[in-house]
């Protein structure tokens, strides 16, 4: 059997189609988009068409979507110049937010950019406690909110729509981390309330290195990345132009093809879910697992406490079997998942996530519950 790919939350693998647009794009256009030459107006009528495209699937208007290398960018543009535009300096966010997210408010506390980091409480699942969010709202002076969509780890849902209507109601600007459901569910940033949402093309099926922040119109923010005029004075640096193609192309087939992508790709996680229960014994899932409570691409495994659990990912690689995993942080120890630390996780259980796409089948999760099944029984603690 050809390697099954589990790791789709990580990466997808890009779709055929956004392939060869793209390299129509390189093969055809070689212009600038910055020159005035005829060679650089084809190419800036790509950026713009692609601006377009990607602006009609969220309902905004193209001057409010920059392109940016990637989801990591977007977020740190959001988050620093979000807090600088507004001379903020009370921010909140949660202790599982991806790296991007944490790590930078952490060091804008660390400089002194910001006075006060906050974060609200989650529970076991995931969930965001949002009496708590309100609370850390009424009781500061403006703020900035940072919480993502779908967790990365776990795959719990927030709803980001709520907490759209909580930060308006004390005035609080609102970023969220949508890496992971862009392209994956609809999203409307009228009725979202959302000041900044951000997207990673590799996320669904596009190009690596390059992706966009949507930036509500009602707000304006300097650029992070200095040096030239492009993106509407928002971004220096010549664009990515065959990433950006690639980027709306990707967008335009997850839409036109989400409802069966969903059903498919929920089918899997459903019967992934079921088998595992069936053939492990003392196995659980960390955070949300219900349809509507959790990202349907995304399911975290936990596993009895085995010998050389550390193993477990590099067995399943043997088998052919790409996936990612960790477990919660040791006491004194800095090795794990911050994820699965902050929602209490037992440290001496390894987890395993598993991410879907629209090419997995029935009969390659077959065939990973088999191979799961044989490592965790050669294994397992007595």
């Amino acid at each position: 059997m050809n390697r099954i790919y589990l790791d789709n939350a990580a990466t997808t693998p890009i779709d055929a189609t956004v392939i060869a647009e793209m390299v129509d794009v390189m093969n055809t256009y070689y212009g600038n988009p910055s020159s005035i030459h005829a060679q650089g107006r084809e190419v800036r009528t790509l950026i713009e068409r692609a601006r377009k495209a990607v602006s009609s699937t969220l309902n905004a208007s193209p001057a409010e979507i920059f392109f940016t290398s990637g989801g990591t960018e977007a977020d740190n543009t959001a988050i620093r110049c979000g807090i600088a535009a507004f001379g903020i300096k009370h921010a909140i966010t949660s202790k599982i937010e991806h790296h991007a997210v944490e790590h930078t408010l952490n060091m804008m506390l660390k400089d002194g950019v910001i006075d006060k980091l906050s974060f609200v409480e989650v529970d076991g699942k995931g969930n965001v406690n949002y009496d708590h969010l309100e609370e850390l709202l009424q009781n500061n002076v403006r703020s900035f909110v940072s919480l993502m969509e779908a967790n990365n780890e776990l795959g719990t849902l927030t709803d980001i729509e709520r907490v759209g209507d909580i930060c308006e109601k004390y005035n609080a600007i609102f970023h969220c981390d949508t890496v992971q459901t862009v392209g994956h569910y609809k999203h409307n940033v009228r009725k979202l309330k959302a000041h900044f949402i951000v997207c990673a093309a590799h996320k669904l099926h596009g190009p690596k290195g390059v992706g966009f922040l949507y930036v509500n119109h009602n707000i304006k923010i300097s650029p992070m990345i200095i040096g030239g005029a492009q993106e509407r004075n928002m971004r220096g640096g010549t664009e990515n132009v065959y990433g950006i193609v690639g980027l709306a192309k990707a967008l335009e087939i997850a839409y036109a093809q989400m409802d069966s992508h969903q059903s498919h790709i929920q089918g899997l996680k459903d019967y992934m879910k079921d088998k595992l229960n069936k053939e492990i014994p003392d196995l659980y899932f960390n955070g949300e697992t219900d349809a509507d409570k959790s990202l349907y691409t995304v399911l975290n495994v936990s596993f009895p406490a085995m010998d050389m659990s550390d193993m477990l990912l590099f067995n399943l690689d043997i088998y052919g079997i790409s996936a990612s995993g960790g477990s919660a942080c040791s006491s004194g120890s800095n090795i794990g998942s911050h994820v699965l630390t902050g929602i209490g996780a037992d440290p001496n259980r390894p987890s395993i996530r598993f991410s879907f796409s629209k090419y997995n089948t029935k009969e390659e999760i077959d065939f990973v519950v088999e191979k799961v099944k044989q490592i965790v029984e050669q294994n397992v603690t007595a």
